[in-house]
């Protein structure tokens, strides 16, 4: 009695519903798909885009920071104070990296 259920419930749906559902099927794969690809190949230009900013955020800053020293950008000073902040990023960057791996 079961099995004669299942023969029906698989046989009720008509041929052209089944290949109605086949082409959504096929439709959401190839949008899926182009999404796929197209961040796939958009992914470099974003990571030069993100990278660009950083450096421009990074230049504000250390003009700001620099500035408030009296040092001005394009002379030696400017350029040992940002070195210095360089080094503080990095320094900071480490401490954050180790917390992270749970070592401080």
């Amino acid at each position: 009695m079961t099995e004669a259920r299942t023969k029906a419930r698989f046989s009720q749906y008509t041929a052209e519903e089944t290949h109605r559902l086949g082409i959504a099927a096929a439709l959401v794969l190839a949008v899926v798909t182009a999404l796929g690809l197209h961040t796939l190949a958009s992914a470099p230009a974003m990571r030069e885009a993100a990278q660009a900013e950083l450096a421009r955020i990074i230049a504000d800053e250390d003009r700001d920071v620099c500035g408030q020293f009296g040092l001005r950008p394009g002379t030696d000073a400017f350029a040992a104070c940002s070195r210095e902040l360089a080094n503080v990023r990095r320094k900071q960057s480490d401490r954050d990296q180790a917390a992270a791996a749970g070592m401080l």
